[in-house]
């Protein structure tokens, strides 16, 4: 990272790591809360091919929002909770992709925000992976 001053400082780059894994961390958890408060849309999304019932589905992703959340805020295991995350990120794209296909017929601004949250996984994948290898070094 550099400044208009010059290099960053490494105590810099560590505030600006922190606040990354902070703002990351800050996203699951509002998510990983909506799955338990209102889970009736990530309901909709589960794929038919996963087996028992959605609502299962949709509070155990919940959970694993939550307890991503945990990992990737804490710097002892933000190594592990950041690739855990991309990895997490990545598995739920099926259910954005079906997301996407349901709302074809929905009112454009549903529609455009269906299609609009694919791309978006990709530079949630990435993010992930540079907040866990920002991790301090043991």
């Amino acid at each position: 990272m550099r400044c208009a001053a010059g290099p960053a400082r490494p105590d810099q780059e560590v505030a600006v790591s922190a606040r990354s894994a902070f703002l990351l961390a800050g996203l699951l958890a509002s998510a990983g809360v909506t799955h338990f408060l209102r889970p009736e849309p990530y309901d909709e999304i589960v794929p038919a091919s996963l087996p028992g019932d959605p609502r299962t589905w949709t509070r155990a992703s919940g959970v694993a929002e939550l307890a991503l959340a945990a990992a990737v805020a804490l710097p002892a295991t933000r190594r592990a909770g950041g690739l855990l995350t991309a990895g997490f990120f990545a598995a739920v794209f099926p259910a954005n992709v079906k997301m996407a296909y349901d709302w074809r017929h929905r009112r454009t601004p549903l529609k455009a925000a269906a299609y609009a949250r694919l791309p978006v996984q990709v530079p949630l994948v990435v993010w992930a992976i540079k907040v866990g290898r920002s991790a301090p070094s043991r």
